[in-house]
């Protein structure tokens, strides 16, 4: 019987290494461990990397870097594909390659606009960080509206608004995304699917393979009636982020490296057909599960001929944060499977064999530095183990197996946070030039853009852990403070355990930071210190907020959802709900208004897209897309299923801290409710909203309706191209 529970306990011990690399999922409860456990210091192999950033001298030494670490992965080929009659080898989708390998506030959305026939007062992209654009599918410039309609560009002359109509269309191929306006220059960025070849060393023939691939397409719009294509350059990959400071647009590419005998089909910028430019590609001698490139490249959009660009092969990025002199790049650290491999063995050695009798460790520690093999080294340490355990008494055992369970529970706890890591790779921008300056981490995973800021030589991030162990999840949220070369310099760690972070921003040196589980806790955090930063302030309430914008330097906008209680004990979601908040006293924050909109299944863009919201102090206007379900679903036996009614459109606030939320009307797209085909994204359903001087414009897939801003009485509406099929092919951006 000692003999099997002994066993069993051997294999739980390895076993355990299921645990450490898992992430947070429902379905148990999660548990505050962090008061409690004392974690023992331990550091995780790194394999024999340096985790500095080199630079490939040629096509020949990525290749061989390559299958050096395939090969170190017990994989013969990277990429697998299927031979055809002609011996080519087609690969259906692009794979992987898999070696074991804030400044200021950007607060007020109006600006000047220097053309003679437009207006001085209008609203531009809601944007992070003051002095950054970010690229949109609806543009415009106090005169135009630019609008990227399924695959048109339109421009319309929308002011004055009574004489509105639509300019010019053009068809654009592939699936267009977002665009930049830039005095007469608008730049487009779409996507398409190709089959590109490449060719083998010295073979003959190629070999197609099918990649997504990016465009740039610059317009002259001079003449806005008839734009004119002045350059198109396309790089193979997804469209990323990008970002426009100044005449310098910025944009980052992802491609999945591919790599399949000789063949590395590395990053190349094309101008139409013409091969322009061939990007230095860098890496970072740290182990990636999954490499990628990421080319990031620059276009000066007034010049045809500017372009300059670096790629990086580096893990899946998540998230991109961009002030006007550096973009920083983050992703999860994904550790290779000889990680896990060696922590197991590393755990046994570390944890269990310090806790046996000195003659049991004098043994096993010689068996490991033998020229043994791994099977041959388990078989006579298991024997070992054994022997000593069936030599204690029962007292013994029994300690020796609670002391061995705790160890190796505080070991595995410690293990999982150290794998619970972001990594933030830093490169720098100056007038379209790319140079690669920092690399840093931090434990836990980032929400977003808004989990990151840059002030002055700082850089500021929050994060939330979670990871499970045997006794369940674990999951709290921190901020770091870092210096110029990604170093850390503050630490606030475990704030709200059991929750994580749903919104964040950064104002100054503040950081408003929402967390969930069953109330809404708004923190107010202190970050003047960088070595020190602290929670100043807290504030519970129900319901929690998805996006914050500041209105002043006292007062916060909350938009989110209100929640309630289940009646047993869980917590149920409700309507749209907009918040206002009272930060001038840093230590007592308070909620000053509230307004819900709609009920459970109501649904706002501004929750996910900041572009989405439009606020501006000093018009006294605050304007988010509403899908607005407005009554308890009714069965219909028709269907077998609740039908509800859906209201799509925009809802129009004045808000001051005063008078809080006053509602100044709706407007729909639409003449009544949706059509239960059209129960989300809805073709009718407003997704932007802007303003020309006293007239607010909103746009959906079908139109652009203006509504004067005093009484949001119609004054005149212009449709966009729209074709039903169309729509389910390009989608709505």
């Amino acid at each position: 019987m000692a003999k099997k529970i002994f066993m069993m306990f051997i294999l739980l011990v390895i076993g355990a290494v299921v645990f450490s690399g898992c992430t947070y999922t429902t379905g148990k409860k999660p548990v505050n461990e962090s008061k409690d456990i004392k974690t023992p210091d331990i550091k995780i192999p790194e394999l024999g990397s340096t985790q500095g950033i080199n630079k490939f001298s040629s096509v020949q030494e990525i290749r061989e870097f390559l299958k050096a670490s395939a090969a170190s992965s017990g994989r013969d080929d990277v990429v697998m594909g299927i031979r055809d009659e002609m011996g080519a080898v087609r690969v259906p989708m692009p794979v992987m390659a898999t070696p074991a390998m804030s400044k200021g506030m950007a607060e007020t959305t109006s600006v000047q606009y220097s053309g003679a026939a437009g207006t001085s007062d209008y609203s531009k992209t809601n944007v992070q960080v003051e002095g950054v654009d970010e690229a949109d599918f609806v543009k415009n410039d106090g005169k135009y509206i630019y609008v990227l309609a399924q695959d048109k560009l339109v421009i319309v002359d929308a002011y004055p608004a009574e004489n509105s109509s639509i300019l010019s269309r053009i068809e654009i191929e592939g699936r267009p995304k977002d665009m930049f306006v830039d005095g007469d220059r608008l730049l487009v960025f779409t996507e398409d699917n190709n089959e590109v070849y490449v060719y083998q060393e010295y073979d003959y023939r190629p070999v197609p393979r099918y990649t997504p691939t990016t465009n740039a397409l610059v317009y002259d719009i001079t003449d806005r009636k008839k734009p004119q294509q002045v350059a198109n350059y396309s790089i193979n990959g997804n469209y990323f982020r990008s970002r426009m400071i100044g005449d310098y647009v910025y944009f980052i590419v992802k491609d999945n490296v591919y790599f399949y005998d000789t063949v590395v089909d590395v990053p190349v910028i094309k101008q139409g057909s013409q091969k322009i430019l061939a990007p230095d590609v860098y890496y970072f001698d740290n182990p990636e599960q999954n490499y990628v490139f990421h080319t990031i490249a620059s276009i000066n959009i007034k010049s045809d001929r500017d372009i300059n660009a670096k790629s990086f092969m580096m893990g899946y990025s998540d998230n991109l944060y961009v002030s006007g002199d550096n973009i920083y790049i983050t992703y999860r650290k994904n550790l290779p499977w000889q990680y896990y491999e060696k922590d197991r063995e590393e755990r046994f050695y570390n944890v269990i064999v310090p806790l046996l009798p000195g003659d049991a460790q004098k043994k096993i520690n010689d068996i490991k530095g033998s020229n043994l093999s791994s099977y041959e080294k388990w078989d006579k340490i298991s024997s070992i183990l054994e022997e000593t355990y069936n030599s204690m008494g029962e007292k013994e055992k029994l300690e020796y197996i609670q002391n061995a369970a705790k160890n190796v529970e505080e070991y595995e706890v410690k293990l999982a946070q150290e794998r619970e890591k972001t990594v933030i790779q830093k490169i720098g921008i100056e007038k379209g030039n790319i140079e690669y300056r920092a690399k840093g981490e931090v434990q836990g995973s980032l929400l977003n853009q808004f989990s990151m800021d840059e002030s002055d030589d700082y850089f500021r991030v929050a994060t939330t852990t979670q990871f499970w162990t045997a006794k369940g999840s674990v999951q709290y949220n921190n901020v770091y403070i870092m210096d110029k070369d990604l170093e850390i310099t503050g630490t606030l760690e475990k704030i709200a355990p059991d929750e994580r972070i749903y919104s964040t921003r950064f104002i100054g040196n503040r950081l408003y930071m929402v967390t969930f589980k069953r109330m809404d806790p708004l923190f107010v955090i202190d970050l003047s210190d960088p070595k020190n930063p602290g929670i100043l302030g807290e504030l519970k309430i129900p319901g929690f907020s998805d996006y914050l914008h500041p209105y002043d330097e006292k007062h916060i906008i909350g938009v989110g959802k209100e929640t309630g209680d289940t009646g047993w004990g869980g917590v149920s979601i409700k309507g749209v709900k907009l918040s206002l908040f009272d930060v001038s006293d840093v230590g007592n924050p308070k909620q000053i208004d509230t307004y819900e909109i709609g009920t459970a299944g109501t649904d706002s863009e501004a929750l996910r897209d900041h572009k989405a919201f439009l606020f501006d102090k000093v018009k006294n206007l605050l304007v988010i897309p509403v899908r607005e379900v407005t009554e308890t679903g009714q069965y219909d036996s028709r269907y077998g299923y609740y039908r509800q009614k859906v209201w799509q459109g925009a809802y129009v606030f004045g808000v001051t801290p005063e008078d809080g939320f006053k509602l100044k009307g709706k407007i729909s797209h639409l003449d009544e409710y949706e059509d239960q085909q059209f129960y989300w994204n809805s073709p009718g359903a407003v997704r932007r909203s802007l303003y020309m001087d006293d007239v607010l414009y909103t746009i959906s897939a079908k139109k652009v309706l203006m509504n004067g801003l005093k009484d949001l009485t119609k004054m005149n509406e212009v449709g966009l191209p729209f074709e039903m099929d169309k729509y389910y092919q390009y989608g709505w951006n």
